[in-house]
């Protein structure tokens, strides 16, 4: 039989309801109860890392559950890997895996919407349908894989896209890559190319900022005092800023600090097309680098990995492209 690795690190899939109906984790065997069901299509080892809500996971804890991958993946010879996590950081978490892991077997990240005692609580058939995924041959060499709601994601396009619908992850430009049904696993497309980039540390200080109509420049001053190692802008449409924060702009890039340009919009990717004060023609001549197509939350994971590999701009823009 398949020998999956299951590491818990907490989230809803590991809390239940009380009386006032709040979610809280006061059940630490919450995850253990859905193990019976999984021995049928895999051997299960199971390690329990952390219980944590999404919202305290940090990237230092990203990068220490992927070292803990790269080790017991290295001892043991798995046929796959299911992580179970809170929904909230989840694509945050997945997508740096994505990046910093070097592995041909499935790493499958899943969760809940619903706690463990709710009616209709989607954990247990989440889990299933992950350790399916992770099993299954045609899995191999895709990438981290999110799994809900019997879909199958890419790390690097899915999205939460509802605070409670259990559909919340989606994949808006693209869709999921693969299906899940009672018998089989099912991909209908896969992405085209992976990156890795080995980390020592995932320490950068990289901050995200939202345009907005209006937006004032003090609102960014306290940026040229803080020793940030970069900082990720979600512009307007495809690539555009007001005209009134470009002067913070131009001395954080005097300052080397490499500023990383993405579109508020979750659909499309920023490029170098309007010609006015703001526009992203001035934008790229500045410096600024586009990015391609990621969130703001994932180019900042991004940003942070690839600034361990270099610091040149113009070899940071080859990375987005």
């Amino acid at each position: 039989m398949e020998k999956v690795l299951l590491i818990n690190t907490g989230g809803t899939i590991a809390m239940s309801m009380d009386a006032s109906e709040t979610v809280k984790p006061l059940d630490d065997q919450a995850v253990d109860k859905i193990l019976p069901f999984l021995t049928s299509y895999a051997e299960i080892e199971t390690i329990n890392l952390f219980n944590l809500p999404s919202p305290h996971i940090t990237p230092q804890i990203m990068n220490e559950l992927k070292t803990r991958i790269e080790q017991e993946t290295a001892r043991t010879a798995y046929s796959g890997v299911v992580i179970t996590h809170g929904t909230d950081t989840l694509e945050e978490t997945a997508y740096f895996l994505d990046l910093t892991l070097s592995l041909s077997i499935p790493v499958v990240i899943t969760g809940a919407m619903r706690s463990s005692n709710e009616l209709g609580a989607d954990g247990p058939v989440n889990l299933i349908s992950s350790v399916r995924t992770a099993v299954d041959p045609a899995s191999r060499d895709k990438g981290v894989l999110v799994v809900f709601n019997d879909e199958i994601h890419a790390a690097a396009h899915v999205t939460k896209t509802h605070t409670s619908n259990v559909a919340t992850f989606q994949s808006p430009q693209f869709g999921p890559i693969g299906t899940i049904s009672k018998k089989h696993v099912h991909y209908h497309h896969a992405p085209l190319a992976r990156e890795y980039y080995p980390i020592r540390h995932a320490d950068a200080n990289v901050p995200l900022i939202k345009a907005v109509a209006g937006m004032n420049p003090e609102w960014l001053q306290f940026l040229l005092d803080q020793p940030i190692d970069g900082l990720v802008v979600e512009a307007f449409g495809l690539g555009n800023l007001p005209p009134a924060v470009l002067p913070i702009l131009k001395q954080l890039l005097q300052k080397g600090v490499p500023v990383l340009l993405v579109s508020r919009c979750y659909n499309g990717q920023v490029q170098d097309v309007y010609d006015y004060e703001g526009g992203g023609r001035q934008l790229k001549s500045m410096g600024v680098i586009f990015s391609n197509g990621l969130n703001g939350q994932k180019a900042r994971l991004k940003l942070m990995v690839a600034l361990q590999q270099t610091r040149d701009v113009s070899a940071l823009q080859q990375m987005f492209d």
